[in-house]
Parts: C-alpha cells; sequence; structure tokens
C-alpha cells in the first residue's frame, strides 16, 4: 500500500478504535449484569442496521453529489465533528472538563442494569435496548468516518479495513481481559482523533469550495496531500494554545460541592 492508502487506514482505525472501547463498554455492562444473550442480540441488531444506513448513505452520496460539492459537504461535516472533539480535549487539558473514565462509566451501567428489575420472558429487553442503543449511536460516528474518509480518498475498502481491524482488536482485547479498557488512554485518542478530523475536514471543506467556480472543479492545495501534515501541525499547536490560555491553576482548589462533569 501506498502512504496515502496506510494514513487513510490508520485514521479510520483510530477513529474507530474511540467509538468501540465505549461501546464494548456498555455491552460488558449489559451482559456481566443482566443477559450475554440479550446484549449481543442488541448488538447484532445495531450492526445490521448500520450495514444498512452505511449502503444508502455511501450510494447516496457517491451518486447525487459532484465530487467538489462532496468535498465540501463532507470536509465541513468532518470539521464541525473534528472541532467538537477537540473542544473537549482543550477543555480536559486545560482541567476544566472531568476526563473520560471508563471503569466509572461501567459502574454506572452496571448500577443502571441492577436498578432495572427483572424482565420477564426469554429476551431481556432492557440488556437488548441499552445494548443496541449504544451500538447504534457509537456505530453511526464509525458509519460516518469511515463513508467520509473512503468518499473522499476514493477508497471505501482501506477506510472499511481500518474500521474492521479497530472493531476485532477491540472485541479481542475486552474477551481476553474481560473489563472494560480503561487502561488504554481514551482521552489522548480522543485528542488525536479531533486533530484528524478538523486536518481532513480543512483540507477537503477547502477543496471543494471549487464547486462556486466557473467548471465546478475542485481546487488543489500547494503540495496537495503534504499540506494535510500542515494543517495538523497547525491546528495541534492552536490547540494547545487554547490548553495553556485556558489551563486552571493547579493550587486553586474546586470549590466544596462543584459538580464535576462526566462525559458518557
Amino acid at each position: 500500500m501506498d502512504a496515502a492508502t496506510w494514513g487513510l487506514v490508520i485514521a479510520t482505525f483510530v477513529a474507530c478504535f474511540v467509538e468501540m472501547v465505549e461501546a464494548t463498554t456498555i455491552v460488558m455492562a449489559m451482559g456481566y449484569t443482566r443477559s450475554w444473550k440479550s446484549a449481543l442480540a442488541g448488538t447484532f441488531a445495531a450492526l445490521g442496521a448500520l450495514a444498512v444506513v452505511t449502503v444508502f448513505a455511501g450510494y447516496a452520496l457517491a451518486t447525487w453529489l459532484p465530487e467538489s460539492a462532496l468535498q465540501l459537504a463532507i470536509g465541513g461535516l468532518l470539521l464541525i465533528f473534528g472541532l467538537q472533539w477537540l473542544r473537549k480535549a482543550i477543555l480536559r487539558s486545560s482541567g476544566r472538563k472531568a476526563v473520560h473514565d471508563e471503569d466509572k462509566i461501567y459502574q454506572e451501567e452496571v448500577a443502571a442494569a441492577k436498578a432495572a428489575g427483572e424482565s420477564k420472558g426469554s429476551l431481556d429487553m432492557f440488556s437488548f435496548m441499552v445494548s443496541f442503543k449504544g451500538v447504534f449511536l457509537e456505530g453511526m460516528e464509525v458509519v460516518f468516518i469511515v463513508i467520509t474518509f473512503g468518499l473522499n480518498a476514493n477508497n471505501i475498502p482501506g477506510a472499511s479495513a481500518g474500521a474492521v481491524a479497530a472493531v476485532v482488536i477491540v472485541l479481542t482485547v475486552a474477551v481476553v481481559l474481560r473489563r472494560p479498557l480503561s487502561m488504554i488512554n481514551e482521552n489522548l485518542l480522543k485528542y488525536g482523533v479531533g486533530l484528524l478530523l478538523a486536518s481532513f475536514g480543512t483540507y477537503w471543506a477547502v477543496e471543494g469550495i471549487g464547486i462556486f467556480q466557473a467548471g465546478r472543479e475542485s481546487l488543489d492545495w500547494p503540495g496537495h496531500d503534504l499540506m494535510i501534515l500542515v494543517l495538523l501541525a497547525a491546528w495541534l499547536v492552536l490547540s494547545r494554545i487554547f490548553v495553556a490560555v485556558l489551563k486552571v491553576p493547579a493550587a486553586t482548589p474546586a470549590p466544596v460541592g462543584t459538580p464535576v462533569e462526566v462525559e458518557k
């Protein structure tokens, strides 16, 4: 594979890895606390729904929009997603937002499962619906990443390979360890994903501006794909500046009783 393909696979792998860790935590909580049969049924139902969404969304985007319009639309969406992830990463790094705690989230899901009461019938609907919702919502971001990266790079198989690799590795590690993957620095991964999405989004959105010119041809960056590395460095520097500006002094303790937001 060439450098562009490797970059595509790595980008989709890292982004999808983060989402799969969160979905796996939810399914494990339901499985160990209530019913593995129902939790896995919800998981497979969600995967089936995601497969349908992927096929229809990918076909619609690829056939209904010219290349420059596709780049502008997808680039703009990636930039929005990337900036949202970067905002959270900046707030965490500066101490203004609680870090993502997979163990805490697992315990909260377990507590909710125990409080739900026993289910009647062969299928535990609580486990099924919670697993379905968790996998589907996290999976929608995976679908979005695979479609956007794959269509813009004209390499859906490469993007899909990165996503499948992430799914297989996360599930394998979870099965072997039989516990949430809290040892993984998910906050750092999310920071990296935010940088990747913002960089690729900027790159493709600017290319797509060509839709407004005569001929509706995509614009070309100087240096072509190498500019993605420049954009990545620029977003990194800008984000670190914001972290430094927003940094909460270590000597200033939070007031007693101040609620701390824990992201799910």
